[in-house]
């Protein structure tokens, strides 16, 4: 019994910094989740209690989060001198479970978890918490089909191959650095491995080292570039990773670039100014207007329904049409009317 309120029932996970256990709160009769947080061995006293007061500072900035996609942080209960996180119980597996069991995603399915993975980042970052630990094991799969997001600055991740190169570089980490490991994630959904091996002894080396280019990851491809850029501040930002995981996850295809190619089941769009035009081509329909004096820019313009001066003044080509089917209709009435005075003709006469 913990705090004299959440009774032990048994381990559902572990992992290197301790365990996660089943547990009923006798108080409000539910089941709830408890990490059982481990410190290294051989560690000192001091450095034992600066790791306590730092797991009870993240759990109470992760309870600040409320998102449907966010693991629930109840409690900190405090137990034999150290913490006890109890949390939200999630039945069902985690994404490693899941790809371990079934093997890599297809990118689309992968793009439709990204996305809701994201959403939790987002309204984590929203709150001012970095969960600086998302990978496969921290994202849960629950059995009524939710994705959540668990964690939070919990578990301490040395080693792991989430990392963004900047944490392994023992840089200071943002909401960048978890976008980065978003795409090693979806690399690993999607690929069957994440984009590089858990740092060695050698952090600066590995956080050099380049991302090797997918190969199965199809219309993700875009999204896994502008997550996995090394500079942070020249990875995809989250509204655009939230827009073309969307797409992605609903049957669509990206730019590189991040621009839309194509909508599930339409046209593709038309570019924005200074882009080039989805597709890569220079048609009238999308293109500009080009400087050799061809007018495919004006025709393009019509066909978006923008006004184009340059074509107002000039005659329609529809007017000669509209002319001869005026005629053809009075003459049609004409010989009607002819038609009925001769039989009116007719009768009288007989």
């Amino acid at each position: 019994m913990l705090a004299g309120r959440y009774r032990l029932l048994e381990p559902v996970g572990r992992g290197g910094t301790g365990v996660v256990w089943r547990a009923r709160d006798e108080v409000l009769a539910r089941d709830v989740a408890v990490r059982e947080v481990r410190a290294p061995a051989g560690a000192d006293p001091a450095e034992l209690l600066r790791t306590h007061r730092r797991l009870e500072r993240e759990a109470w900035a992760a309870a600040r989060i409320s998102h449907r996609g966010v693991v629930t942080v109840y409690d900190v209960a405090s137990e034999a001198g150290r913490p006890w996180i109890v949390m939200e119980l999630v039945r069902g597996l985690s994404l490693a479970e899941v790809l371990e069991a079934e093997g890599p995603m297809p990118p689309q399915r992968a793009a439709h978890l990204g996305e809701q993975v994201l959403a939790a980042l987002r309204s984590a970052h929203e709150s001012g918490v970095l969960h600086r630990d998302v990978r496969p094991s921290n994202v849960l799969i629950a059995n009524d089909g939710r994705v959540l997001l668990g964690d939070f600055g919990i578990a301490d991740p040395p080693g792991s191959a989430f990392l963004a190169p900047e944490q392994v570089a023992g840089g200071e980490p943002g909401p960048a650095s978890d976008l980065w490991s978003l795409g090693a994630l979806l690399y690993a959904a999607v690929e069957g491995a994440p984009p590089r091996a858990a740092p060695s002894e050698a952090p600066r080396a590995d956080a050099g080292a380049r991302v090797p280019a997918p190969r199965r990851a199809g219309p993700l491809e875009p999204v896994l570039e502008g997550l996995l850029r090394r500079d942070p501040a020249e990875r995809t930002g989250p509204a655009e990773a939230a827009r073309m995981l969307r797409l992605v996850g609903a049957g669509g295809a990206v730019r590189a670039s991040g621009g839309p190619v194509s909508e599930p089941g339409g046209p593709a769009p038309a570019a924005r100014p200074g882009q080039e035009p989805p597709g890569g081509g220079g048609g009238a329909a999308h293109g500009p207007a080009r400087e050799d004096g061809d007018d495919g820019g004006a025709e393009g313009a019509r066909a978006q329904g923008v006004r184009d001066p340059a074509r107002e003044d000039r005659p329609s080509s529809d007017a000669p049409r509209e002319g001869r089917a005026g005629l053809l209709l009075a003459a049609g009435v004409a010989v009607l009317l002819l038609a009925l005075v001769a039989l009116g003709w007719l009768l009288l006469a007989g």
